[in-house]
């Protein structure tokens, strides 16, 4: 929108046009939405509190999780929003994918919104049946999957990119649509899985989003592309005010939901936040950069199927409990001890995975 006036404003002095500048608008969507999550975090956690919207813990968890009742939940309103916010001012609001990543992204809140609300507001312990949340996440997956597919510009957009092989790029066809699909629908629940414990899943996601937005800069750049050996897709750069929205928004949450919580995301946030990850990353081709970088939120998945076969195979659980988190709080590690080596575990995974784009 603010490109819009910019580039209107050049007419009458050529400085305007420095909104024109990809760089220097990512900069900005990062401070509009920290200063929009700082601003409305105290007004949405008033609001959560007044309408008594808390969040429910089981006894079945550690203990120490007891006390954490009736704190808001459905938080992830405050980080949508101020996403939804600083990319319509900052992004170039004609190019397809800032489209198509915001409006997934809303959608899954939406899923997560249904939810939260049947959980905390109706009282259903069930929330919006497991039936029913991945046939939604299903249906708004494979549609933004076919929609890239069949809006897709050059052959690079539905390449295959294996790390470390700068040759290795098989072209998929109709398989990009599953390999999308799987891709947006497991990072999705993958974060809703790590979103346990206070600013777990909110500071991986941050690292993990500003990554991203260099590897979309570096893709929608033909020089750097060429440069990296890694395909080009025409318009991916913009995607970096989309990332750098997510992590203001992450950082400005974080202040809230540091431990211990004020707020929490709720599937609101944690559905929307994973699904977000997922499609940038189908988009800029760095799906598996993506697994390597989001390395915390494939343990804790990964740990919640093994824990499940294994018990009804054997009978015999791997983990005192999953998700992983669990199993090192019932170890007897402190939840902020748990939390903070979750973060540097990330942020080395994260290293490695932006290492990937240069080691070919």
């Amino acid at each position: 929108m603010l490109l819009w006036l910019g580039e209107w404003l050049t007419q009458w002095h050529s400085g305007f046009g420095v909104v024109g500048y990809l760089s220097l608008r990512s900069i900005f969507a990062v401070i509009t939405a920290l200063v929009v999550s700082m601003v409305l975090g105290p007004v949405v956690i008033r609001k959560l509190r007044e309408y008594q919207i808390g969040q429910a813990i089981r006894d079945v968890g550690p203990k120490s999780h007891l006390s954490k009742a009736g704190t808001p939940t459905m938080g992830g309103v405050l980080i949508l929003v101020s996403i939804a916010l600083s990319t319509l001012l900052w992004g170039n609001l004609e190019n397809r994918f800032v489209w198509v990543v915001l409006l997934l992204t809303l959608t899954f809140g939406a899923i997560g919104w249904v939810d939260d609300y049947r959980k905390v507001v109706e009282k259903n312990s069930r929330g919006l049946p497991g039936r029913w949340k991945y046939f939604w996440q299903s249906v708004l997956g494979l549609l933004a999957a076919a929609y890239l597919y069949y809006s897709a510009q050059s052959p690079q957009e539905t390449q295959f990119v294996v790390p470390f092989f700068k040759d290795i790029m098989p072209q998929l066809g109709l398989m990009f649509v599953l390999l999308s699909y799987f891709v947006i629908v497991g990072s999705s629940n993958a974060v809703n899985l790590t979103d346990g414990l206070d600013g777990l899943a909110i500071m991986p996601t941050v690292m993990v989003s500003a990554a991203l937005g260099v590897c979309a800069y570096l893709a929608g750049n033909v020089n750097y592309a060429n440069y990296l050996h890694i395909p080009y897709i025409a318009g991916a750069g913009e995607l970096v005010v989309f990332c750098g929205a997510m992590v203001g928004a992450g950082i400005g949450f974080l202040w809230f939901n540091t431990y211990p919580a004020q707020v929490f995301m709720g599937d609101v946030g944690s559905l929307a936040l994973g699904a977000a990850l997922g499609i940038v990353a189908v988009i800029i081709r760095m799906e598996v950069v993506l697994f390597i970088m989001g390395g915390i939120f494939v343990a804790e998945t990964l740990s919640v199927i093994l824990q499940v076969a294994s018990f009804k195979m054997t009978g015999k659980r791997i983990f005192r409990m999953a998700p992983l988190h669990h199993h090192f709080e019932l170890k007897g590690w402190p939840e902020p001890r748990v939390i903070v080596r979750f973060w540097i575990v990330t942020i080395i995974l994260v290293l490695a995975g932006l290492a990937t784009l240069k080691i070919r």
